[in-house]
């Protein structure tokens, strides 16, 4: 229907100005919410109603209502003309479009301003809701097309994206170490990027393909199975014992011959020497380190002293290289570095144990 099929419905409104004014339902939903999936109110008010119009012919939503039984029509009338049609008491639902009809609900804003017109009721009744999360499905959407149409994300392998996964992992550490939440918003964004680009590639391995709800899928399952005091009948009051329940469950899991399986040995080195040395703590083996010349046996030494005594290695040397640069630049006459670290920076060198997802 279009705005001239309103005519008639316009001059009867007009001639019954003191007939009950109506009520206008401007119905939205979400496209992120599979189609036919309305709330019962929206239900209700679609199947209660006297007219049902929509602007877009190809809303995704007209087939299921007219499966339903009902009948939608195609039309974009001017707010006057809803307005009209509502005259005598009827009910007028109008199934929003993507963009949420600003043309008519500005213009039935502007009616409602004159004070010349008498307004049927205005309802806004959203049909379906965005869930926590929601935004996620127009990440995977997005990537999805660029991965398709765009020159240079279309010949990106797992192998070349490595080193910006690394980059980007990098600055998310700056940004909370410099306190600043814009910039930790921002990186954060772009290391999940980095989980969508790498799983959407992977969608086309030909040998051992997977998806983002696959990755999605595994992460969720081990972390209910590492959470028994969560999911499960298992009890844990303390860190301590949580510590223990995800060390137990992640052993019968990884099957490991070895504390060392798993340490990622790309990382950096007192990261690495670190993270060795919580292993073996961990696993109550006493290992005499190694005992040589030169500057890295020393700093495998200080590594793993530091991380006896609850000490990040890497993060308290990031606290002190960031003083030496304050220094040079104070020689140099120059003020403090922009992105400056937060009041807490220091207090990053100090950690418990973390639990790590391996």
């Amino acid at each position: 229907m279009n705005a001239t099929s309103f005519e008639g419905a316009s001059h009867q409104g007009r001639d019954a100005a003191t007939s009950a004014t109506g009520r206008v339902v401007l119905l939205t939903t979400s496209h992120r919410v599979a189609p036919g999936l309305l709330s019962w109110p929206a239900w209700q008010a679609l199947r209660d109603a006297d007219r049902v119009l929509c602007a877009d012919g190809a809303h995704p939503q007209l087939p299921y209502l007219r499966e339903a039984g009902i009948t939608v029509e195609e039309g974009a009338p001017t707010a006057q003309q809803l307005v009209d049609a509502c005259a005598g008491g009827r009910t007028v639902v109008v199934v929003a479009t993507g963009e949420g009809e600003p043309r008519l609900t500005d213009g039935l804003a502007r009616l409602a301003g004159s004070g010349r017109t008498r307004m049927p009721e205005l309802e806004l009744l959203p049909a379906s809701y965005d869930l926590p999360g929601s935004r996620l499905l127009d990440l995977v959407q997005v990537m999805d097309r660029i991965r398709a149409e765009c020159p240079w994300s279309s010949l990106q392998t797992h192998q070349g994206l490595a080193k910006y996964g690394i980059e980007e992992a990098y600055e998310l550490v700056e940004a909370i170490e410099a306190g600043d939440r814009e910039e930790l918003r921002e990186e954060l964004g772009d290391v999940l990027l980095q989980v969508v680009f790498h799983a959407r590639i992977a969608e086309e391995d030909p040998q051992a393909p997977f998806s983002i709800d696959d990755v999605a899928g595994g992460i969720v399952a081990k972390l209910i199975h590492r959470h028994p005091h969560v999911f499960g009948d298992a009890t844990a009051t303390t860190p301590e014992e949580v510590k223990e329940h995800w060390l137990r469950t992640k052993a019968i899991e990884k099957q490991r011959t070895s504390v060392t399986e798993g340490v990622p040995l790309g990382q950096p080195g007192l990261a690495l020497a670190a993270k060795l040395s919580s292993r073996v703590r961990s696993a109550g083996l006493e290992v005499p380190l190694p005992q040589g010349e030169g500057i890295g046996y020393e700093l495998l030494a200080l590594a793993a002293q530091a991380e006896a005594e609850g000490v990040d290695p890497e993060a308290a040397l990031r606290a002190a290289a960031r003083a030496y640069r304050d220094a040079v630049r104070a020689a140099e006459g120059l003020g403090p570095a922009s992105g400056e670290p937060g009041p807490d920076a220091e207090g990053l060198g100090t950690h418990a144990e973390g639990l790590g997802t391996d």
